[in-house]
């Protein structure tokens, strides 16, 4: 068996199991994204041949994920799509009223996993209760021998409230999660991976209102939401860092009552103290109580009952909180 690992001279291989560490480096430009669809795919292969002399070649291959990234910081895909429609229910002289809808969602670039805002206005001034729903729709092409061939399937949806006769409905910011998707692939001349948003109204006894914002499906995010991400996960972290204070083994006593009186004061009343307290056995609520900035415990209440009442007024027992 002969192997030319550097392609100057070969190799000679006695029996036995070889490996051969090696690298390849793919063409620099553009590669489509690697995409299994309903009436073809995209598919890359790392392809192994064995030259045996007089026996037939041998032959293995495994299957190569492609990524071609697709940036939404982009200034393309960071402007905002608005769009708006109007339907009139009923057919000539039995019109009810019309049903109005406009839809704007923030940016035509998102990621996978994330959460598409949409905000939306709907007024239905027609006789018949309406239900808007929102959804994202994957459409691919197939373009060969001159021939178009196209299969749309919804991948995610999402569905509002009813609305009545005569009232009006508002979304601001209602979301829809973007599930695991491949991204969009627009420069392949052979297949087609489109996506979009769809905001209807669902109308009995009528076709259905519908508006449809483009969207693109990237692999990098965007930046200013990354960014906006991490600062709240550090803010959080932040806010959060208290839980990892640790109770102390066992609360400080409270004062000593003779502490914070007088020595006059303290001759002339005499504290009952309530009987002690087995911290280990109190403590039974939960740790998150115990933070750090109250580990000192309170004292216990104080009643004076002083024994010699004065003519004035008669003796009432006084309480000290400490």
């Amino acid at each position: 068996i002969r192997f030319y690992p550097t392609g100057e001279e070969s190799l000679i291989l006695l029996d036995g199991r070889h490996e051969f560490p090696f690298s390849f480096q793919l063409p620099q430009e553009p590669l489509v994204t690697s995409f299994s669809g309903k009436y073809g795919s995209i598919q890359y292969y790392v392809k192994a041949v064995l030259e045996r002399p007089a026996a037939p070649d041998q032959t293995v291959q495994t299957e190569l994920q492609v990524i071609s990234h697709i940036d939404v910081s982009s200034p393309a895909l960071l402007t905002p799509v608005l769009r708006s429609q109007e339907k009139m229910v009923g057919c000539w002289f039995f019109t009810s009223g019309p049903v109005s809808l406009s839809a704007k969602i923030e940016r035509k670039g998102y990621c996978n996993g994330e959460a598409i805002p949409i905000y939306a206005e709907i007024e239905n001034c027609s006789s018949r209760l309406i239900v808007p729903k929102a959804a994202i729709f994957q459409t691919q092409t197939y373009l060969a021998s001159g021939k178009t061939k196209t299969f749309r399937q919804m991948v995610a949806n999402v569905r509002g409230n009813h609305i009545a006769s005569g009232s009006t409905d508002t979304w601001n910011g209602k979301t829809l999660k973007i599930p695991p998707v491949s991204p969009s692939i627009l420069d392949c001349c052979i297949i087609r991976v489109e996506y979009s948003l769809a905001v209807y109204i669902h109308i009995p006894g009528a076709k259905k209102l519908m508006i449809e914002m483009p969207l693109v499906i990237g692999t990098i995010p965007c930046i200013g939401f990354s960014s906006r991400n991490s600062s709240i996960t550090s803010q959080f972290s932040m806010d959060m860092s208290w839980l990892a204070l640790t109770m102390p083994e066992r609360p400080e006593a409270p004062p000593n009552y003779a502490d914070v009186v007088s020595e006059e004061e303290f001759s002339r009343h005499v504290p009952a103290y309530p009987p002690p307290i087995d911290c280990e056995e109190q403590l039974c609520c939960p740790v998150f109580a115990y933070i750090q900035e109250f580990r000192f415990q309170p004292p216990p209440l104080y009643s004076e009952i002083d024994p010699h009442p004065t003519d004035v007024e008669e003796a009432q027992p006084v309480s000290f909180m400490l």
